[in-house]
């Protein structure tokens, strides 16, 4: 007889079942075969740079003079920047980004975040992933899995652990580790299978315990077939400079992941991907290039996947953090915690160019530039036109959307 008892399945997997679920590759697969995402379905793909990236510097006034005198050795001039009218720039690793700005594809929200802003990684993060400064513990995207059918591949996050934006409070998104998921073997997974089977004298908590084993089994079956194959190509790239040239950062193995399961069909409505290091108190403009550059390149090959599949014209890719950094530049030759920052939208489907005031460096709050977009009008607007959904069934508040999407 087995040593693992009903009562310490419940306790394994019981704590974490409502919070978050494992699936497996082996899953994804078998769903996509079964139940592929009908052509043309919106799918949105969320990037979440955290540390704080620096706005100023990755949009930039090149010819603001405040913007100068507060950055002496931080700020680019006009021959550093790619320029994309207005007096601003992109930083110049984002090359890649700039010819998805030039074909209409990347859509800049400028001075996004919220009012009374709070510069502690922790509490900004939390509020701009539940969308509430009122301690909701769900996720914005963690209840907009809530309003729909049950189904754990409905929306994926790459990595170890579930992010808060995907959190429910009574169903949430689903976790997909990065380098596959392995699951148990031999007797302990004969007993797992005998322990996921619901009883009718259940409790919910047992149950729902009970379907995350399921579930893991399922997916774990699915998606490893299709982690083996090729990526789509990124054929429309050029392969000497820029493009798809140069080093893979790991923001670029999530990303080629989702397009391998994109094109495989994955009845997956919303990707959650990030990219970490963005906390530039010292050494900033070496560090922010580079970490810009992979962003640019990552995102940029990413979409040329989805060209070769035609998808490009059904993903939308949201790119946020959790605050902007100080206009004044520290001792360090970097950048301390701010308020306002630029938001990213790409695909196919957005209206491309500006929108929303440029928080203007002449008139600075508390020495810092000022919030011009409530972040919640952009996730208003995504839910609406990407995900479908009324935004006020996940939105604690009804927020004016924008004109970010051109169908």
């Amino acid at each position: 007889m087995s040593s693992l008892t009903r009562r310490s399945f419940i306790k394994w997997a019981g704590a974490g079942a409502v919070a978050a679920q494992t699936v497996s590759f082996a899953d994804i697969a078998r769903a996509a075969e079964r139940r592929a995402l009908p052509q043309g379905t919106p799918v949105l793909v969320v990037v979440t740079l955290y540390g704080g990236n620096d706005g100023l510097n990755t949009v930039i006034p090149y010819t603001d003079s405040v913007y100068h005198s507060l950055r002496p050795q931080l700020a680019y001039r006009e021959d550093q920047v790619l320029p994309i009218g207005e007096n601003l720039g992109l930083n110049r690793s984002m090359s890649g980004l700039k010819t998805l700005w030039d074909n209409g594809q990347l859509a800049i929200v400028r001075g996004v975040g919220y009012p009374r802003p709070d510069r502690s990684h922790f509490s900004s993060m939390a509020i701009w992933q539940t969308a509430s400064r009122t301690g909701v513990k769900s996720g914005w995207l963690g209840r907009w899995v809530e309003s729909q059918p049950v189904d754990p591949f409905l929306a994926i996050s790459l990595g170890s652990t579930l992010p808060p934006l995907l959190a429910g409070t009574k169903r949430s998104g689903t976790v997909l580790p990065l380098n596959g998921l392995r699951v148990p073997s031999g007797t302990l997974a004969t007993d797992l299978a005998r322990l996921s089977v619901e009883g009718s004298a259940d409790s919910r908590l047992m149950a729902t315990a009970s379907r995350s084993v399921r579930d893991l089994f399922a997916v774990g079956n699915t998606v490893s077939p299709i982690l083996k194959n090729p990526a789509p190509p990124a054929a429309d790239l050029p392969t000497a400079i820029g493009g798809n040239a140069g080093g893979e950062s790991n923001l670029a193995a999530q990303l080629d992941v989702v397009a391998k399961l994109i094109a495989a069909g994955a009845p997956t409505r919303v990707w959650s991907v990030s990219l970490g290091g963005f906390d530039t108190h010292a050494n900033e403009q070496a560090v922010q290039s580079t970490l810009l550059g992979a962003l640019s390149t990552s995102i940029t090959k990413f979409m040329s996947q989805m060209r070769a599949v035609n998808q490009s014209s059904n993903v939308t890719m949201l790119i946020y953090s959790e605050f902007g950094r100080r206009v004044r530049a520290n001792a360090s030759q970097g950048t301390d915690h701010g308020t306002s920052g630029p938001v990213f939208l790409v695909g196919g489907g957005v209206a491309g160019g500006f929108h929303g005031e440029q928080p203007s460096l002449h008139q600075l709050k508390d020495d810092d530039m000022a919030v011009t977009i409530d972040f919640r009008s952009v996730y208003a607007s995504v839910l609406e036109h990407v995900l479908l959904t009324p935004s006020d069934r996940v939105l604690d508040t009804a927020m004016p959307k924008l004109p970010l999407f051109v169908r």
